[in-house]
């Protein structure tokens, strides 16, 4: 048996979509666990971005429905998990993918966008959680994999204050609700990317190297011991480990998917 196949089971994934083409992490998340055979829940903030996504599943054989929604407002992520029972009458994996980084300092950051960060990097996950969770439970099991950073571990070489705060924030709310779902069958782990190559990349260079795309990516490339970063597809397969029966016994845990970066001493 494939323990890594997940014939039958639904999987709702937010942030689905991608900042434009290529393969960002929610898009390579939906569609390997489509291609594992996951019916896929894809939730995107625009209609564009998941159809990019749904469109590729679709094109493989994959089952797939489609949601825009703002998982940051609690009435908009009720309607989209009663949309995802309505369609597929059950939730085995919630992948809880948004996140957004904003530079500055506590002195130079606005309180608005401190709220934000924190709103889209933390409460997100535990408004999703406080509809699913118990869907789960009465289902008897379930698994949630939620995005983190290694921003959340360490100074990862960006002043971002607010991201790297929300994102230590969501590792803490993943191990302690792990904690209390154990005994009831519910699994919640953390995938925790380092410096990842996909398309957000040259909107990050836009907020943090003045516009300087090769010099970003050659600065973060240089930050990695194994001296590149990695991909979409890296942070996809952790994501499909702890979503599956392989990682049964797993839970409260985190995968660090970093190419040794936080192991590291560098900048």
């Amino acid at each position: 048996m494939n323990m890594l196949r997940l014939d039958g089971k639904v999987a709702l994934v937010t942030g689905c979509g991608g900042v434009g083409p290529g393969w960002g992490n929610g898009k390579a998340i939906s569609v390997l666990l489509a291609r594992q055979g996951a019916s896929v829940f894809g939730v995107d903030l625009t209609q564009a971005a998941a159809d990019a996504t749904g469109d590729l599943i679709a094109a493989e054989g994959g089952v797939v429905q489609l949601h825009v929604a703002d998982v940051t407002d609690a009435a908009q992520v009720r309607k989209m998990v009663d949309a995802c029972m309505a369609r597929f009458g059950r939730i085995d994996i919630l992948i809880n993918n948004v996140g957004r980084s904003e530079p500055g300092g506590p002195v130079e950051m606005s309180e608005a966008t401190w709220d934000e960060q924190m709103d889209v990097n933390v409460k997100s996950a535990f408004l999703t959680c406080k509809s699913v969770l118990p869907i789960m439970e009465g289902q008897g099991g379930g698994a949630v994999v939620n995005i983190a950073s290694v921003a959340g571990l360490r100074y990862a070489g960006k002043p971002q204050v607010a991201y790297a705060a929300g994102k230590a924030a969501l590792m803490q709310l993943t191990q302690t609700t792990a904690v209390l779902y154990a005994a009831r069958g519910v699994r919640l782990n953390c995938v925790v990317p380092g410096l990842m190559f996909t398309p957000l990349v040259e909107r990050l260079a836009d907020k943090y190297a003045g516009g300087d795309f090769d010099g970003f990516v050659a600065r973060r490339h240089k930050q990695v011991p194994m001296g590149r970063m990695g991909d979409a597809w890296d942070v996809a397969n952790a994501v499909l480990f702890l979503a599956s029966d392989a990682s049964s016994y797993i839970t409260a845990q985190q995968i660090v998917v970093d190419g040794g970066l936080t192991a590291a001493t560098g900048p």
